[in-house]
């Protein structure tokens, strides 16, 4: 009787959070972050910008954050990291903020880098008839942990769980 190993169960890597197949895959031959992003059918669509990349080398554990979006973007792939059986990527969800008031679409919406309030109103559809971009409020939770209400300007800059609130018009 002959016994062919196919491949070893150790050499796995994790591939979780906000991927298209998150699950175990094995490391055949040679295999980076990419190709193991890759193979869970990519970031999903409310995945974020960066991954988490939590490995086990000598007996010591590390945790590394990766913005994917800007290595490709730069073509720096230094931090395409070689990996090994029991490695961990875990993206997480991508920040959001929150639009309500006088808009066309209030809702939650990916809150992209640098992104203003004129943009978050632009993501929401646009005021409504009624709505004012004058006197936008944003409730935002300090660090403290209290809830604070704040006048906004166009061009301020939005934070992730920023709450936007446009107001009606009073003519």
């Amino acid at each position: 009787m002959n016994i062919l190993v196919t491949q070893f169960q150790g050499q796995m890597v994790s591939v979780l959070g906000q991927v298209k197949q998150p699950g175990r895959y094995p490391i055949e031959g040679k295999r980076n972050l990419t190709d193991m992003l890759a193979l869970a059918g990519g970031v999903d669509t409310q995945g974020a910008d960066t991954v988490d990349l939590i490995r086990t080398r000598n007996g010591k554990t590390t945790k590394t954050k990766i913005n994917i979006v800007d290595m490709v973007r730069n073509g720096s792939l230094n931090q395409d990291y070689d990996l090994a059986g029991g490695d961990l990527i875990y993206v997480e969800r991508a920040p959001v903020f929150y639009i309500y008031g006088e808009v066309q679409k209030p809702g939650t919406y990916r809150l992209e880098p640098g992104m203003t309030v004129l943009q978050a109103l632009s993501a929401g559809g646009g005021l409504t008839q009624r709505g004012t971009e004058r006197n936008v409020r944003i409730k935002r939770k300090m660090p403290d942990g209290k809830l604070e209400s704040l006048k906004a300007r166009l061009d301020d800059p939005v934070q992730p769980n920023d709450v936007v609130y446009i107001q009606e018009s009073l003519f």
